[in-house]
């Protein structure tokens, strides 16, 4: 037995470690049964449709077309819906899932049609559905599908949001003045303490220290920025943030 965490950390091209959550084995089970609801709705208003063309057209033709339809219509619904919204279904919306790329990328339309043509395979009986064993016998929790397309199952919470003032236009970081005046700082490297800064609460302590030595520390040794005792780096890089950003109407 491969022994099967919750998370998988992802390396940003900005060097930054991402956190992704693995989805429950309970949630993406309900999230298939909703995905079931749905299509058998769906399937009653198509019959319901054709019989009323049928009744119309005096011809057994619609109810041909509704027979095939319903023949393909597990793949149709998994892969449409997924190539549409960037890895969702209804079922997976509902709890809050997404399915993505192993490498963290958004799910591709490729990536999405094997999930679908191989879920018959998932479904395969025996002392447990074979998707379901196949989740427990990787360390990615992949199904089947998912192990043909390079893809995983995450939690994905509907972000919140919330409106907050800029701090550029209001007020100064109390750290600015230990920064000096960065008259020869160049975008890029604004770029890059930004995102370290706004990145840096999600990121493992180990990454942490990591990144303030390899980003952090030769900014500060360029333009000769002291460290203030007893105090975190990163306000001395918010402070940079926002002094950079407010002299250059980066907001």
């Amino acid at each position: 037995m491969i022994l099967v965490t919750d998370q998988r950390l992802v390396l940003t091209p900005e060097k930054v470690v991402v956190s992704l959550n693995y989805a429950s084995l309970g949630s993406r089970i309900l999230a298939f049964i909703i995905d079931l609801i749905a299509m058998g709705i769906g399937s009653t208003i198509l019959m319901l449709l054709s019989a009323a063309l049928a009744a119309l057209l005096r011809t057994e033709f619609p109810f041909l077309v509704t027979v095939v339809i319903m023949a393909f219509s597990p793949f149709l619904y998994f892969s449409i819906f997924e190539i549409c919204t960037r890895g969702k279904t209804l079922g997976k919306l509902a709890l809050g899932l997404r399915v993505m790329m192993l490498d963290g990328t958004p799910e591709t339309p490729s990536a999405a049609i094997y999930r679908a043509l191989i879920l018959p395979a998932d479904m395969m009986p025996g002392f447990c559905l074979a998707g379901i064993i196949a989740m427990f016998t990787n360390p990615h929790s992949q199904r089947l599908g998912d192990l043909a397309a390079g893809t995983i199952v995450i939690h994905d919470p509907r972000p919140k949001f919330e409106f907050r003032p800029s701090p550029h236009r209001y007020g100064l970081h109390p750290f600015e003045h230990t920064v000096g005046d960065l008259p020869k700082m160049t975008l890029e490297e604004y770029h890059a303490i930004k995102r370290l800064c706004d990145r840096f609460p999600e990121l493992p302590p180990s990454v942490q220290v990591r990144s303030i030595e390899e980003i952090w520390r030769p900014f500060t040794d360029k333009y000769g920025i002291l460290p203030i005792q007893n105090v975190h780096p990163v306000y001395q890089m918010e402070a940079v943030v926002m002094k950079y950003s407010r002299a250059h109407n980066l907001v």
